[in-house]
């Protein structure tokens, strides 16, 4: 019998290490990447270069988002990994010039970076904190995507009043969601590879600034 405790407490004590792992390489990685996108946003905005075809976009995100994931397990997985991040943040540069362009643009752009580290933060302290299992909530993502593909599509052939409103708020909510899941799946143990668990946090933040880049662009022209 206290063999059999010993053994499941040493297991516990094992995936609990794994577990700080994960989190701790996650958040390492997680800053690095932030930081290197900022990096090549900034490279963009003063290249100022035009934002490229839709297609090249998604090209770039889903070709370079697939290798990572091929290579999650190698240390290529890493380089893909910025190699993935680097070409989002050159993304952001022409989108950044955009709304600085705008009148108060500079208000809108640090009100969005502000409300998405407040959010992000929020959101992961809660999970950390109370160390609540959010898997629940991969039913509301897996609906959430195809209403918001929806609804983006209708935005292209309807010009329907404050839609894009919608769907950036729609945005904001599913990525917040998202941010729930993924931090809920690395704390309990459901996410072991650090690789993924950075790449699907960033790409949350990401969607989650954009979204309120445009609510409070929306805001500001409303105004």
């Amino acid at each position: 019998m206290r063999e059999q405790d010993y053994s499941l407490k040493t297991g516990m004590q094992a995936d609990q290490l794994e577990v700080s792992r994960v989190l701790r390489n996650t958040y390492g990685l997680l800053a690095l990447t932030l930081a290197f996108s900022g990096v090549m946003a900034f490279v963009a905005q003063q290249m100022r270069v035009g934002y490229p075809n839709i297609f090249v976009v998604l090209i770039g995100f889903y070709g370079l988002f697939f290798l990572t994931n091929k290579l999650r397990d190698s240390v290529w997985g890493l380089v893909s990994t910025f190699a993935l991040t680097g070409f989002m943040g050159f993304l952001l540069g022409p989108i950044l010039n955009r709304y600085l362009g705008m009148a108060g643009g500079a208000e809108v752009v640090s009100s969005a970076f502000a409300m998405t580290a407040l959010v992000f933060g929020g959101l992961s302290a809660y999970v950390l904190i109370t160390r609540k299992d959010m898997s629940f909530l991969g039913g509301f993502i897996t609906a959430g995507f195809f209403v918001l593909l929806g609804a983006v599509v209708a935005s292209m052939f309807f010009q329907i009043s404050g839609l894009q409103l919608a769907i950036s708020a729609g945005f904001v909510l599913f990525s917040s969601v998202c941010i729930l899941f993924q931090t809920s799946a690395i704390i309990q143990g459901g996410e072991r590879n650090y690789i993924m668990a950075t790449v699907s946090l960033y790409v949350s933040i990401y969607n989650l600034f954009i979204s309120l880049l445009q609510i409070f662009g929306i805001m500001s022209r409303d105004d």
